[in-house]
């Protein structure tokens, strides 16, 4: 910093506050740290006994806090997403769509790993909602160097784009219930209302529900008549553990899918398939879906709607943050389920 004469201080930065007192009325900043000093401020400063005061240095190798928070945080975003405009030094980002937010970790991380960089941010792959905001991007100091930001940049198009949101598609899903006493008329189906509801909370309809025995073929059979329909996605209810007349699993690949994970680390939600048939996603739902709050269901199925292709890594993931607490009142996705990377 240096101690310049104000009237030479015009588009340079103040590294102080600068107090202004009104006996009576106020006591607090007429001017903020990091301030560019403009000619209107001239008048005022002089009246406040400032005929010189100290600035922060800025050069053609420098940037202004401000400056640096705009170029960064728009070297790392991609679509659905707004910036606000500099405050203080911080600009956010904020989501113009509903839909999924994707973070690419490694580069977050490596731009965090720079000295005098902040980045921070909800967790990756929530729903989010217009307006929400959903990071928050900063440097340390008032003046930083333009290489610190030209590294960030880089990093960034090599990686582009860090922090975006996708859409989440309206797909067509069909529905296969198992179970001999849901097909024979023993109970009433209580596991499609809430597989129903929680699709269509997405924006997504179901276009038909079939009722199986448990029956690998019917199963397999039914599987394809609504893929046969235009299904774009297919959901199984029940019949999903190691019993030996749970058989929807076999079903699922006797109709030709590619198992991805049968079994995930979540709780609950441990025993879900992940399937593909000709790029349609399968899900075998364990019967958790129809009486937990929150489960695997909830965590993958924005991804899928998303057009995310999921991999067994994905689902290993969950295991970190996989565990519901079930707490008294249920706040997800205002919670730690399924965040822990």
């Amino acid at each position: 910093m240096k101690f310049v004469p104000v009237e030479q201080a015009i588009n340079m930065v103040l590294c102080h506050d600068i107090t202004e007192i009104i006996p009576e009325k106020r006591k607090g900043p007429a001017f903020k740290k990091g301030h560019v000093i403009s000619v209107e401020d001239i008048p005022k400063l002089l009246s406040l006994g400032k005929e010189n005061i100290y600035i922060w240095e800025i050069n053609e190798d420098t940037c202004h806090e401000n400056e640096a928070a705009e170029r960064i945080s728009s070297a790392i975003t991609g679509s659905g997403i707004e910036l606000t405009a500099p405050s203080e030094g911080k600009v956010e980002l904020k989501a113009t769509t509903k839909g999924l937010l994707k973070i690419k970790l490694d580069p977050f991380v490596e731009i965090n790993s720079i000295d005098e960089m902040v980045l921070a941010s909800i967790h990756s792959n929530q729903v989010v909602e217009i307006g929400q905001t959903l990071a928050g991007c900063r440097v340390v100091p008032l003046v930083i160097s333009k290489d610190k930001i030209v590294e960030v940049e880089k990093i960034a198009s090599d990686h582009y784009p860090v922090v975006e949101v996708l859409p989440i598609h309206k797909k067509k899903i069909g529905v296969v219930t198992t179970g001999s006493e849901v097909y024979k008329g023993r109970i009433v189906d209580k596991f499609g209302p809430v597989v129903k509801a929680k699709i269509e909370k997405l924006g997504s309809e179901v276009i038909r529900q079939i009722i199986s025995d448990d029956d690998i073929d019917m199963i397999a059979t039914a599987i394809h008549t609504l893929i046969e329909e235009g299904a774009e996605v297919i959901v199984t209810t029940g019949g999903m553990s190691v019993d030996p007349d749970d058989v929807t699993p076999s079903g699922i690949r006797k109709a030709g899918g590619t198992v991805i994970t049968y079994g995930a680390p979540v709780l609950p939600g441990a025993m879900f398939m992940l399937a593909d048939i000709k790029g349609i996603p399968v899900m075998g739902l364990p019967g958790c879906v129809m009486y937990a709050k929150s489960t695997i269901f909830d965590l993958v199925l924005p991804r899928v709607l998303a057009g995310e292709k999921l991999t067994k890594r994905d689902i290993v993931t969950y295991g970190h943050g996989g565990l519901c607490t079930r707490c008294e009142t249920c706040r997800f996705p205002n919670c730690s389920f399924g965040k822990g990377f």
